[in-house]
Parts: C-alpha cells; sequence; structure tokens
C-alpha cells in the first residue's frame, strides 16, 4: 500500500512539474534519499545535504568531473610561493550571481564573496559565524584555524591566502562542498532585513543551477541557469524526488519516474541488472563503514575492551548477510583503492573465546552492558544499519556483553554522536578529496576530536597524530604514503573502531540519461548530464 501511495503521490507531483517546465523542456529526476538539513554547505557533513546544495554552488577550485583532478572554478588561476604557504588565486570576471524573489544582485561575483564565505567560517566575530548554526566541522577537521594565518583581497579579482606552514592538501579541501562561495551583497541585504537565515534556506549560488522550490520530505526543484560561467546546462529542469525508501526508488526508476537513484538494496541488484531500460554503473568505492568506540567512556578507555569487541563481532557474517557481495571487508581506516593504503596489515580474528579472556584481563569477567548506536539512513558503507547493529548485538551477547540498540533523526544522530554522547556507534565515511589526510586526519586526529567534529571516537594518540601531520607538510608522494601507512599500524593497534566494509559504488541509472559520471568522493553532479529525446 505504501508503495502505490509513494505512486500516486509522485505522479500528481511529475504532472505539475512538466506543466512549470513546458513543452519540450528536458527534466531530470533524481531521486534523492532524504532531505536536507539546510543549503549551507560549511555546516554540514552528510552527503544528502551537500547533494542538495552541489547544483547552487561553486568554489575557488573545482574536482574534474568523476574525477579526483583539481581544476579552475572561480578561480581561472592561482599560483604558489615557493615555501609552499602563499597561494595567490586570481578569479574570473563576469561571473553572475543567481537572481532571487527576496533579492536581486546589483553586481558579479569578486574577492569580496570569498572573504565573507571564508570569514564566516573561521571568525567567530564574525557577524554570520553562527547563523544557521556555529558548528564549521570541516573548516575545523581539514585543520584550517590552525593552517591559516591570512586571507587577503588583492584587488577586486585577486585573493591572497597564507598559510602558516606548506599543507599537502590545501588546494583538494578548498574544492570540497564546505568551501562553496556565497554572495556578501545578498547576506548584507538579508541582515539588514533582519532574516540572514534566509541565506542558507533560500540560497543564491554561481551554479549552474539556481533553486526554484524546497517542500521538506517532498521535492527540490532546480531549473538551469542561462548565464552560468561554464555555459547553460543541458538540462533545463533538474528535480531530487525525495524517496526515504530503497525499494521505492527502485521502483519509481524502473517506471521512468526518476533517471538516477542512490543507495541501491543489495537485494535489488539482480533485478536491476534484467531490467532493459536501466544500467548499474559501478566503481571501487573511496569509503569506509565503521563502529566507532568512545575512548572518552570507560570501558572504550581501554584498548582490550575495545580489542575485544573487534574480536567478538563476526565480520564475514555480517558481509555476506547484509552487503551481498557489494562490499569488502575492511581492516583499515583508508580504502583499498588509494596508494597509503597498508596491505601488510592483519585483522583482527574473529575469535569469541579470546574476546573473552581479555575481557577478564580488563575487569570485565562477566561482560558489561553498552549502547550501540545504528544509523537510521542507508549508505553505501552501510546498506542496513539496524540489521547489522542486531547482528553485533548478538555476537556480543556470546562473551557477555549486553548491548542497546539505539538510533535517532539522522540529523539529530550525527549531532548527538558528534557531541560524544555514544558509547559504540555506527558511522562511515566517503572521501571528499582523494587525499589519506581526509580520512585520517578529520577522522581521528586530535583537532576533529575536541570540536564537535568528525571524530566521533574522540580518539587523540599523540604518536598517531604526530604521523599525520608530519604527512600534511611532506611534499614528495611516496614518502607522505610511507607516514599514513606507519599511521595505520598504530591505528591498529589502539582499535578507535571496528572497520566493518569498504563498499563498492553501485548507480543505477536510466539508458535514456547521457554522460552522468560517478563521483569518486559518492557525489551527484547533474552538470553537463543530458537526455536523450
Amino acid at each position: 500500500m505504501k508503495l502505490t501511495r509513494y505512486r500516486k503521490h509522485f505522479a500528481i507531483a511529475a504532472l505539475a512539474l512538466a506543466a512549470a517546465a513546458g513543452a519540450g523542456a528536458k527534466t531530470l529526476v533524481f531521486c534523492s534519499e532524504g532531505s536536507p538539513e539546510n543549503f549551507y554547505p560549511g555546516v554540514n557533513t552528510t552527503g544528502t545535504s551537500f547533494d542538495a546544495a552541489e547544483p547552487i554552488y561553486n568554489r575557488i577550485v573545482e574536482f574534474e568531473r568523476g574525477g579526483t583532478k583539481v581544476t579552475p572554478g572561480l578561480a581561472e588561476k592561482w599560483d604558489i610561493s615557493a615555501d609552499g604557504k602563499v597561494y595567490t588565486f586570481t578569479l574570473r570576471k563576469g561571473v553572475k550571481w543567481h537572481s532571487h524573489r527576496a533579492f536581486k544582485p546589483t553586481r558579479d561575483f569578486n574577492a569580496d564573496d570569498i572573504i565573507f564565505s571564508m570569514d564566516r567560517q573561521g571568525k567567530e566575530s564574525h557577524p554570520f559565524f553562527k547563523v544557521t548554526s556555529s558548528n564549521h566541522s570541516y573548516w575545523n577537521d581539514t585543520g584550517m584555524p590552525r593552517l591559516v594565518k591570512a586571507i587577503e583581497k588583492v584587488d577586486d579579482y585577486t585573493v591572497r591566502i597564507t598559510l602558516n606552514s606548506p599543507e599537502a592538501p590545501f588546494l583538494a579541501n578548498l574544492a570540497m562542498p564546505f568551501a562553496a562561495i556565497q554572495s556578501k551583497e545578498y547576506a548584507d541585504a538579508m541582515l539588514k532585513a533582519g532574516t540572514p537565515e534566509k541565506i542558507d534556506q533560500e540560497p543564491i549560488g554561481t551554479g549552474p543551477f539556481y533553486q526554484v522550490q524546497y517542500q521538506k520530505d517532498a521535492v527540490i526543484r532546480y531549473k538551469s541557469f542561462p548565464q552560468y560561467w561554464g555555459g547553460k546546462a543541458k538540462i533545463d529542469d533538474l528535480v531530487y524526488s525525495i524517496t526515504p525508501d530503497a525499494s521505492v526508488r527502485w521502483a519509481k526508476l524502473q517506471k521512468g519516474e526518476c533517471h538516477v537513484m542512490p543507495y541501491p538494496n543489495p537485494a535489488d541488484l539482480e533485478a536491476m541488472m534484467k531490467d532493459p531500460k536501466v544500467q548499474i554503473l559501478d566503481q571501487p568505492g573511496l569509503n569506509v563503514g565503521y563502529l566507532a568506540y568512545n575512548v572518552t567512556k570507560k570501558p572504550f578507555d581501554d584498548v582490550r575492551v575495545r580489542k575485544a569487541v573487534n574480536m567478538a563481532i563476526n565480520k564475514k557474517a555480517i558481509l555476506d548477510g547484509v552487503y551481498l557481495g557489494s562490499g569488502i571487508a575492511a581492516k583499515n581506516p583508508l580504502p583499498p583503492s588509494m596508494s597509503a593504503y597498508n596491505d601488510a596489515i592483519k585483522d583482527d580474528p574473529y575469535d569469541p573465546e579470546g574476546a573473552k579472556k581479555l575481557l577478564a584481563q580488563a575487569g570485565h569477567p562477566n561482560g558489561f552492558t553498552t549502547d550501540l548506536w545504528a544509523m537510521p539512513v542507508q549508505r553505501p558503507y552501510n546498506p542496513n544499519a539496524k540489521r547489522i547493529a542486531e547482528l553485533m548485538q548478538a555476537d556480543l551477547a556470546k562473551v557477555g556483553i549486553k548491548a542497546e540498540i539505539k538510533t535517532f533523526e539522522w540529523g539529530e544522530y550525527r549531532k548527538r554522536m558528534q557531541a560524544g554522547e555514544h558509547q559504540m556507534g555506527m558511522l562511515g565515511w566517503t572521501g571528499d578529496n582523494g587525499d589519506p589526510d581526509n580520512f585520517l586526519a578529520v577522522l581521528l586526529g586530535c583537532e576533529s576530536s575536541r570540536t564537535n567534529g568528525s571524530n566521533v571516537a574522540k580518539f587523540c594518540h599523540q604518536p598517531f597524530e604526530d604521523l599525520i601531520q608530519k604527512a600534511k607538510s611532506e611534499s614528495k608522494p611516496a614518502e607522505r604514503d610511507k607516514l599514513y601507512k606507519q599511521a595505520q599500524v598504530i591505528f591498529k593497534e589502539q582499535a578507535p573502531w571496528f572497520t566493518i566494509a569498504h563498499a563498492v559504488q553501485l548507480k543505477p541509472v536510466r539508458k535514456d540519461v547521457v554522460d552522468f559520471k560517478l563521483s569518486p568522493f559518492g557525489r551527484h553532479s547533474f552538470y553537463g548530464v543530458d537526455i536523450k529525446e
């Protein structure tokens, strides 16, 4: 019955959208999996929110479509000083802002917008620092407060950023969603009107699409921006049909009610492969799914307990029963496709008797009681967190550990885990820039553990920290890889996570979609995509 209701709701919406688009307009429908928290990537950490903002904004630099290479964005070129500390960006001229019913821009994009977008994340005194949220976790997790010495406007089309020390991943970090550029003029107008939050709720940007409508839990509508500096998009209308249920997304794709869907159920893959109108794009995922132990809370402040839990959980049973061939066992926080991956590391064995002995040594001969947080959403690195939690719960009971499964709405779940309310909690990560720093520093670094950031294990271990900080300033890729490989050895010894799986990225797409490219970061970008007539 639920499936029928969804279909009826979507059919009515589709008729309205077609009428609004006009005859002959090309419309692409993306069956997205959830509603965004807002439209300001600087305070978000979920792919759902990043995807919703992606059509709207640009960054100083961008990743090439479908790859990890950094290419010009709002900056047409840049120079880096010999010591690696000074970046000078030459900005594009003639870049237009979207218009908005409450705001019409009077000028083109310029250096003031770069300064505004960075200062609102980096300066607590900035009037927009706390608008929407003060938790600029990506800015903090990438070490920007420590790293950035000065951001200066040289002239209207030149910006100079001075660093305190060389930083190998800096340029790639600026291509990440959190570095989206917003309009200072729009912000000033909304601040004056007493509605500063509008810039994040009713966004304007310089991107290939502008937002037309957002109805929470239902739809986001965008139209192509005719004045886009990169040239008008090939599709005229872009629709995000918000569809949390993977089986409903698949039903819509089959019927042609959407063109692209994320996060298929592994159990549906066989049927998808047989559908003559659907193709499944796939590539190794730049991701990891894991169970994080809050190392600041008893009993997980004891590495013996963490190791015991690792040994008590049957990873193979989880891979076989939940991933159904769409994932491989993870032993490191880095995915195997990265050159810094340390394949020499041995995973913790599945050994319930050994786990019991370790628990006894740690003072828990009869086990203990804990929570076990399970994500409420589906992700490639975790296709069914509830089921995985149930399997873990059963395994832990065999060694005397009683685990209570908890979950919350996705935004609340992230917020509470970042605040460290959990003892054990499932999360995962899809890389944002192809650099090992984006996994090891962002997810396991000391800075990220202290700032309600993405280090939900609250792991801060100085020998590990020293290696990843040294790697940041190392310019030779081979030397950086050596340092990261050593860091993975320490990670395995300290066991702040139970590493679950690296998932293969699978994307069911209708065959009338032309030139949709998989992002190595799991993002969804529709500029450059076309639909066959």
